[in-house]
């Protein structure tokens, strides 16, 4: 019996400079600080733009809440998906008996507020923990010790730059161990098999082995007909199922961008995190403007047969799609009905990826709005990877370059 996840609730970066990392969420991603954490040991502060809310903690020796959720890792991370449930105690004895490894057994933190019991578990993917927190008890804004600096948060809306919720979680894992981790959330958690592509292998996963991509994604959801999905609380309820992304490399095509994260993370873990925008072009434009980079696909992308007819059709102008990096796929298995030259009744769905927020490169965000089609477009798949590809072999380049004429000059 696996336990149930009632929402998301938040995801922790664990970092050496906070004060970096606040200031790139702030002023180019456009999220709020709404609360924080301080003492003489610890810093946390929380971020929040629609639903997505990211905590941030800086590397420290304190033990508090949120704070002793794993072991130190040597760079900076992406580790912890913090998930709600009904009982901690009972889940925690579910999965103690399923296998479970702890780094946290069920404590209790409290305010004025109220008390939060949370538990951490270990998940099998590199340094990625889960922490399970009740709040039935607890009336506070965030969570036990938190300031709150914003409170009228769940009003607001930024038009320019409309992210409301995360769409999904991609984790860069080794060959060969996407099944062991799919096996794991599927037993501890309820999720099930999410299908890419409707021509998907149900053993292989989406599997792109050609032309130099050599790239292997599984996906998985929480299971609808579970007591409850995950559930992420923004407003209409529209689209709000975050998906989770296994995505490992093949041999054949050579070194790669997930070999790249495994190497400079020094473990399996989250590569990327996407956020869902009702508006990608604004979203991207105020983003840019205020100092975020974009990778971009090669300007041949927006004048390939068939794709200015596509984005056209969709009613975009390829252009301004092309000013921002931003890729767009049609689903191609909807019904051919549907298929008309009204762009209304189209699935299409339209991505852009950031380049790394870390100084490895390791996790970066994606920008991702969803007109009708769910899964990750294959067209869209490819461009990505090449754009990120491109960008690592000449960040390989640079950095050899540098050493030669340091070497030289010694």
């Amino acid at each position: 019996m696996a336990v149930f996840l009632s929402r998301l609730h938040h995801v922790s970066l664990h970092v050496s400079n906070a004060e970096k990392i606040a200031n790139d969420l702030v002023t180019k991603f456009k999220f709020n600080l709404f609360a924080s954490r301080l003492t003489d040991r610890s810093r946390q502060l929380a971020f929040r733009k629609g639903a997505a809310v990211f905590v941030v903690n800086e590397k420290r020796s304190s033990v508090g809440l949120n704070e002793r959720l794993l072991p130190q890792h040597p760079v900076d991370t992406v580790s912890n998906v913090c998930f709600e449930v009904d009982d901690v105690e009972r889940s925690f004895k579910v999965l103690r008996h399923l296998g479970c490894s702890f780094l946290v057994p069920p404590t209790t933190a409290e305010d004025e507020n109220g008390a939060v019991t949370y538990s951490v578990v270990r998940s099998v993917v590199g340094n990625v923990c889960h922490t399970l927190i009740d709040k039935t008890k607890y009336e506070g804004t965030f969570l036990p010790g938190f300031v709150v600096t914003d409170k009228d948060w769940s009003t607001k809306e930024d038009m320019s730059c409309p992210v409301t919720h995360f769409d999904h979680i991609t984790y860069a894992c080794p060959r060969e161990t996407t099944h062991q981790v799919m096996r794991w959330y599927e037993k501890l958690f309820g999720f099930q098999r999410f299908f890419i592509d409707s021509n998907e292998d149900v053993d292989e996963g989406f599997v792109i082995n050609q032309e130099g991509i050599g790239l292997r994604l599984t996906a998985m959801e929480y299971w609808k007909c579970s007591k409850a999905g995950i559930s992420l609380p923004f407003l209409g309820k529209k689209e709000s199922d975050c998906k989770f992304v296994i995505a490992e490399s093949l041999p054949e095509q050579g070194k790669n961008q997930v070999d790249t994260f495994l190497e400079q993370h020094g473990a399996p873990g989250i590569q990327h995190i996407g956020l869902y925008t009702k508006d990608i072009v604004s979203t991207a434009h105020a983003m840019a403007v205020s100092g975020v980079q974009f990778f971009s696909p090669p300007p041949a992308y927006y004048t390939e047969v068939g794709k200015q007819q596509e984005i056209e059709e969709a009613g975009h102008n390829p252009q301004m799609l092309a000013q921002h990096g931003i890729l767009l796929d049609t689903d191609l298995h909807q019904d051919p009905s549907s298929l008309s030259t009204s762009s209304q009744n189209r699935r299409y769905l339209l991505q852009v990826f950031t380049q790394p927020l870390f100084t490895e490169d390791t996790f970066f965000l994606e920008l991702i709005e969803r007109r009708g089609a769910t899964g990750f477009g294959e067209g869209n798949i490819r461009a990505l990877w090449r754009s990120v590809q491109a960008y690592m072999e000449n960040e390989t380049r640079v950095s050899q370059e540098e050493g030669s004429q340091k070497t030289a000059q010694c």
